[in-house]
């Protein structure tokens, strides 16, 4: 059962603010893809370092993910949301007048550059310098929020309204949740004892894609999406990890991850053959970045649920069975560099090749 609504079920309002929502989003992914991955990748260039190539074994269901940290990397956490978090949030998501995005917080934490005058309207996403300030801010701790600004007389006006803002619901709260919204329980975690309420939490981190160690940002990214089905409208949670070299976006579409891939001569010789594309046409608009004669993509795993990470149709309690993947590869695409308007993604089929 979906916790926002669709379409079809929105008043007149409602859908507007959701097209503007979904505008704004397409922008903002364009940008997270430029920042998580090619903006790293020239962090490495700029050390002379070796961009660690994240192996297609690494993007399957349950797959580990090596346990080091690049410097190099940038890692984030943002929020989206599409109506306003309302205030019962503030004691799991740390959003206070402390740490709105107002010049006195952001002077006192030291975090913008504060040359000549301040633009108070850098906040709102319309603003032609959101771009430079959200970019500004992402290496701060902790997370982002974007989401509708209450203050706003139009009902569709978004702003960074928060920095520094802390995810603070307890894991196992957040597993506890998603398994009785699935019906592994009815009401408490520890209600099977400890190796199931061990299990849930193991499928809890599977359910979104991470493994079970993922570092700070991952896995609080993904107890705010699973803390942010509390409020009846879409969400959209985008975190980049040092270690992961990946940009992770969770939505009520489901989970992603983005990577750079390189790509042989040949290679993309035959992605371009299969797309009906010229070699020409492909490097110009797929590219972001070539290492002699090979190119580098941007490539994007979506992630579909099996019937088990599913509320089940006859709404009856189940017991866990961990062997039970919760997660397959849905659709693998090789996606246009950030700013190409006219070319779509291209799907192919690397993960199991």
């Amino acid at each position: 059962m979906a916790f926002w609504s669709v379409r079809e079920e929105l008043s007149q309002t409602d859908r507007l603010r959701r097209s503007y929502y979904e505008l704004l989003r397409d922008e903002l992914d364009q940008f997270m893809l430029q920042y998580a991955l090619i903006d790293s990748y020239t962090n490495f260039c700029g050390r002379n370092s070796k961009y660690p190539f994240v192996e297609k074994r690494e993007l399957k269901p349950r797959a580990r993910i090596p346990d080091v940290e690049y410097e190099c990397q940038n890692a984030f956490l943002v929020l989206f949301v599409e109506d306003s978090i309302p205030n019962f949030c503030k004691k799991y998501i740390r959003f206070f007048d402390v740490n709105k995005t107002i010049k006195t917080n952001l002077l006192r934490s030291k975090t913008l550059p504060l040359e000549g005058k301040f633009d108070r309207t850098q906040k709102y996403l319309e603003s032609v310098s959101f771009f430079n300030f959200l970019k500004v801010l992402l290496p701060v701790d902790y997370a982002l929020l974007i989401q509708r600004d209450p203050a706003g007389k139009s009902r569709s006006r978004y702003a960074l309204s928060h920095f520094h803002v802390r995810v603070d619901w307890p894991i196992a709260d957040a597993a506890e949740d998603l398994a009785r919204n699935l019906r592994y329980i009815s009401k408490d975690l520890y209600e099977k004892g400890d190796k199931y309420a061990e299990d849930i939490q193991k499928k809890f981190f599977e359910y979104y894609g991470l493994p079970v160690m993922a570092g700070g940002r991952r896995t609080a990214a993904i107890v705010a999406a699973q803390y942010l089905k509390q409020i009846p409208c879409i969400t959209t949670v985008y975190a980049g990890s040092s270690e992961s070299r990946a940009l992770f976006r969770i939505s009520e579409r489901g989970v992603s991850r983005s990577i750079l891939m390189k790509f042989k001569e040949s290679e993309m010789n035959r992605i371009a053959e299969a797309a009906n594309l010229s070699l020409r046409s492909f490097k110009k608009n797929y590219l972001v970045a070539r290492e002699g004669r090979s190119g580098i993509c941007i490539f994007q795993a979506t992630y579909d649920y099996t019937n088990p990470a599913r509320p089940p149709d006859d709404k009856k309690l189940r017991e866990i069975k961990p062997d039970l993947y919760w997660l397959t590869v849905g659709g693998q695409h090789i996606l246009p560099k950030p700013g190409t308007l006219k070319h779509p993604p291209l799907p192919v089929n690397l993960i199991y090749s």
